[in-house]
């Protein structure tokens, strides 16, 4: 706390937290806490024993489940810290899948301290990241490139994998399509809970559990007790190492919920019996019936723009973009499925279809926020960070004028001011990474 008070020109550690106290911290108050109160303590493979179980057990059950159908996996490192963290899975899922480059493999890392998010996205390391490495140093060897002064960079054919964000877990919403938090099959959240209160832990494995898919891992630091069974987690025992698995539902149920439904059909018209109707002669529907045909088929366009929510949630991505595409063939000018379809299609690493959505998207509605910020992420993702910035400001430039607690459509409760601030930090981050590479 002596750090943060000479940050913010506090006389002292104790009249620093009577300040803080006394309101709410802004983000940059926030910032500044994290970089002075956050330990970046870590290396690349920490924990030895975590990490063979993940790579004996946990992953291989995972491939071998999704070579069967769509080649996918998710994985959200919560609090990265300076990126060791998801270079190490993004390394270990590489040696693991032969042909990885055919699979759609996206690794979250996300921090509170901006200037590990800065560090993290120019994976650039200096020997203390690589200390007590030893086992892996062999199989680590091919995924860095030296650089002067001892110092080693992270490959591009590894750094494509992992994409860094801004995320307060204590604030933040998640699980939410609107940051990628979603259908998560393996989350690490490795020495985080030390800085909540036990209320807060609670809250957290509790979103993070809803982040996962059904099955899903929760892998915490050894010490961490926090994650009781009652959260609906079950304990697994590895040697050396505890994770935590998502109970799977009961599949009967499962499948009465995951109904799709049959849209866009209009109510019959029925007319007397022996009544004929001439083929020439236009049929009259009667005006009521009309509105109900409308409201009908309105109800079922919902019905079915709500069932592509729930599968996108679930990880079920194929039956997901088809309820969408059925959405969008009943109504093409609706902007809302066409960024729902490219959220689903940046999750299947179909990058330029998901373009082509966004782009729809933004025709039909050019103020649509959230699709100026998915097309920001997603050219960002795909190594274009001149059209990400371009979007981003797009997103900005919106967001200012809107009351700060005002909620943005298609968020998930994400509120104007906050979504403003993650921009900020996502151009901070693309602005200091381009001056590293300069």
């Amino acid at each position: 706390m002596a750090a943060a008070a000479s940050a913010f020109g506090m006389p002292s550690a104790e009249s620093c937290a009577h300040w803080l106290l006394s309101t709410p911290p802004t983000r940059a108050q926030i910032e500044i806490l994290a970089s002075c109160l956050t330990v970046g303590e870590t290396y690349f493979f920490r924990d030895e024993c975590c990490f063979m179980a993940l790579e004996t057990n946990v992953l291989p059950e995972l491939i071998h489940a999704r070579m069967k159908n769509e080649r996918r996996l998710r994985i959200w490192s919560a609090g990265c810290c300076t990126g060791e963290e998801p270079y190490s899975i993004a390394m270990l899922i590489d040696r693991l899948i032969p042909d990885a480059r055919d699979w759609n493999i996206a690794i979250l890392a996300t921090d509170i301290n901006p200037s590990f998010l800065r560090r993290a996205s120019e994976g650039v390391y200096a020997p203390w990241s690589f200390r007590n490495t030893s086992v892996r140093a062999a199989s680590m060897a091919g995924y860095f490139q030296h650089m002067p002064g001892s110092r080693r960079e992270i490959k591009p054919s590894i750094r494509k994998y992992v994409s860094f964000s801004y995320l307060n877990l204590a604030d933040d919403i998640y699980p939410s399509m609107a940051n990628n938090t979603n259908a998560m099959d393996v989350i690490f959240c490795r020495n985080v809970m030390q800085y909540f209160t036990a209320d807060q832990a609670e809250r957290v494995c509790r979103k993070l559990q809803d982040a996962l898919v059904d099955g899903g891992w929760l892998i915490v630091a050894p010490a961490e007790t926090w994650v009781q069974p009652r959260h609906g987690l079950k304990m697994v025992e590895f040697p050396g190492a505890i994770f935590y698995q998502k109970h799977r539902g009961d599949e009967a149920s499962l499948q009465s919920s995951r109904k799709i439904y049959r849209a866009f059909e209009s109510p019959s018209v029925t007319y007397p019996v022996g009544k004929k109707v001439p083929a020439s002669q236009p049929i009259k529907v009667p005006e009521t019936q009309k509105k109900a045909a409308s409201v009908s088929s309105e109800q079922a366009r919902q019905a079915s723009y709500h069932q592509a929510r729930s599968y996108a949630n679930e990880g079920k991505l194929t039956e997901a973009a088809a309820c969408c595409e059925a959405v969008i063939a009943a109504n093409k000018t609706d902007p809302i499925p066409q960024y729902l379809l490219a959220i689903i299609q940046q999750e299947q690493g179909r990058y330029e279809q998901a373009v082509q959505s966004l782009k729809r998207a933004l025709y039909l509605d050019h103020s649509f926020v959230l699709a100026h910020f998915a097309l920001g992420n997603l050219y960002s993702l795909m190594g274009r960070p001149r059209d990400a910035r371009r979007h981003f400001r797009n997103a900005l430039e919106l967001l200012l004028p809107l009351a700060k607690g005002e909620v943005i459509p298609e968020s998930d409760g994400l509120s104007a001011g906050r979504l403003a601030e993650i921009v900020t930090a996502l151009l901070e981050s693309l602005d200091g990474v381009a001056t590293a590479n300069a």
